[in-house]
C-alpha cells in the first residue's frame, strides 16, 4: 500500500484577485479560501495577478502568456497537470511543487504558488494547502486589516 501524498492537505479554492494598498507599494494578492471559510492571502507579482486575474474572469489576452504557453506545451507533449501543492512557508514566503504526468509517472517540480496556480486554473486542476500552512494564516489575514483593497479589473 501506497503513502497518500495528500494526507496533510487540504482542498482550497482562489477566491479572487486583489491589489491591496497598506502603507506600501500596490500589490497584488491572491485569496485563497477552504471549505471552512478560512482564508490565506499570498502576495504575488503583477504579471502572475493578470494571469490568474484573466482565468477568474474569463478574458482571453490577444496573444498566449506565459501560463497559457505552457498550457499548450503540456497539451501537444500529452502532460497532464495533475495538481498543485502548496506545502510551506519559510520567512514569509509559500513554496509549492506542480504535479505533473507523462505516460504512468507523476513529477513534482518545485514552482512559485502564484505560476502553479495559474496553470492549475487554467486546466480546473486542484490546489492543495498543507493543513498546517493555512492554519497559520490568521496572521496573514490581519496584515489586511486596514488595507485598501481593490478588485484586479477595477
Amino acid at each position: 500500500m501506497g503513502v497518500d501524498i495528500y494526507e496533510d492537505f487540504e482542498e482550497i479554492r482562489v477566491k479572487d484577485v486583489y491589489i491591496v494598498d497598506v502603507f506600501t507599494d500596490p500589490t497584488p494578492v491572491v485569496l485563497l479560501e477552504n471549505m471552512d471559510g478560512n482564508m490565506l492571502p499570498i502576495y504575488i507579482g503583477h504579471l502572475e495577478a493578470l494571469s490568474i486575474g484573466n482565468v477568474l474572469k474569463n478574458v482571453s489576452p490577444p496573444r498566449p502568456m506565459a501560463h497559457d504557453l505552457m498550457i499548450n506545451i503540456f497539451e501537444r507533449l500529452d502532460i497532464k497537470i495533475e495538481g498543485v501543492l502548496i506545502d510551506e512557508k519559510v520567512d514569509k514566503i509559500y513554496y509549492a511543487r506542480l504535479l505533473i504526468r507523462k505516460d504512468n509517472s507523476v513529477m513534482q517540480f518545485d514552482a512559485r504558488p502564484s505560476d502553479c496556480i495559474a496553470l492549475a486554473l487554467r486546466v480546473s486542476a486542484p490546489i492543495r494547502i498543507r493543513k498546517k500552512v493555512l492554519e497559520g494564516s490568521e496572521v496573514e489575514m490581519s496584515r489586511l486589516e486596514g488595507a485598501r483593497v481593490m478588485n484586479i479589473f477595477g
